[in-house]
C-alpha cells in the first residue's frame, strides 16, 4: 500500500494497524517513495485489544523523529503545538522558572519523556507540556528522567483536549503525581486537581480574573490576566 505523508500524519493509527496486520505501508511525498512503515520484530500490536507494549514503544520511538505518548497501550502521535499555546506555556515556565531559582525543585517543558507505571505490564510514557521534579535523583546517567513529578500542566488543545481531560487525569490520579493543572485557552480558565491516595482530594476551577495558587508549593501562584495576557490586549486597545 502507498499513502502519502499528509494521510499518515492525519491517520496514523489507521497505518500502523495495517503495517502491523497486513502489509506494509509505503510512504510517498511528491510522488516519490520516502519511507517504508513496517512491523518491529517482535509485533508492535498485542493481537488481543491492540494494545501496544513498552518495549515496542521503545523500539518505535528509538527509529523515529516523531513524538509519541503511550497511554493504557494505545499510541498517540503528538502534532506540533500552536502560537497560542506556546506563549501561555511561556509566560508559565518564565514565572515558575523565576519562582523556584534557587529553590530544590526545577520546572521542565517539553518534550520531556516521563514513565509512568500504573502496573508492571502497563508502563505509559507521556510528554507534559510542564512539570515540576523534586526528584533531580531520579535523573540517570544517559540524563534520563526517570521519576514522578510532583506537579504537571497542560495546556489543552484540540489534538490533545478528551486526552488530557480523560486518559491523563486518570494516569496521574494513579501514578503518584499529587498536582495537575489543565489550562484551557477557549475559556482561558484553569483546572486544578490535587491528588492523594488514589483519590480526588480537591478540585478548583479558576475563572475570569482569578488567581491560580498551587497547593503543593506554598506561595507559587499565577495571575489569569497575566497568563493570558489580558493587559496587554487592554493596553493595546
Amino acid at each position: 500500500m502507498r499513502v502519502s505523508s499528509s494521510d499518515v500524519q492525519n491517520s496514523f493509527g489507521k497505518y500502523l494497524k495495517i503495517a502491523t496486520c497486513q502489509e506494509p505501508v509505503i510512504i510517498t511525498k511528491n510522488g516519490q517513495d520516502i519511507a517504508r512503515l513496517v512491523p518491529y520484530p517482535e509485533p508492535l500490536l498485542l493481537a488481543e485489544g491492540q494494545k501496544m507494549s513498552y518495549q515496542a514503544y521503545l523500539g518505535l520511538v528509538a527509529n523515529s523523529e516523531e513524538r509519541y505518548e503511550l497511554i493504557d497501550g494505545e499510541l498517540y502521535l503528538l502534532d506540533s503545538p500552536v502560537f497560542d499555546h506556546q506563549t501561555v506555556l511561556g509566560e508559565l515556565f518564565g514565572s515558575f522558572y523565576n519562582w523556584f531559582k534557587g529553590k530544590p525543585c526545577r520546572p521542565v517543558f517539553a518534550p520531556l519523556d516521563v514513565t509512568l507505571y500504573k502496573s508492571a505490564e502497563n508502563v505509559n510514557v507521556v510528554q507534559p507540556d510542564l512539570v515540576v521534579i523534586c526528584d533531580t535523583d531520579q535523573i540517570d546517567a544517559k540524563g534520563k528522567y526517570i521519576g514522578v513529578p510532583t506537579l504537571v500542566i497542560e495546556v489543552l488543545s484540540p489534538s490533545t483536549r478528551r486526552k488530557d481531560i480523560l486518559q491523563k487525569t486518570d494516569l496521574y490520579l494513579q501514578t503518584g503525581i499529587k498536582e495537575y493543572w489543565l489550562i484551557d485557552l477557549d475559556k482561558q480558565a484553569v483546572y486544578r486537581y490535587v491528588f492523594a491516595d488514589g483519590d480526588i482530594e480537591d478540585y478548583q476551577a479558576i475563572i475570569d480574573s482569578g488567581t491560580v495558587q498551587s497547593t503543593c508549593f506554598a506561595g507559587l501562584e499565577i495571575r489569569l490576566d497575566d497568563l493570558f495576557g489580558r493587559q496587554n490586549k487592554i493596553n493595546r486597545g
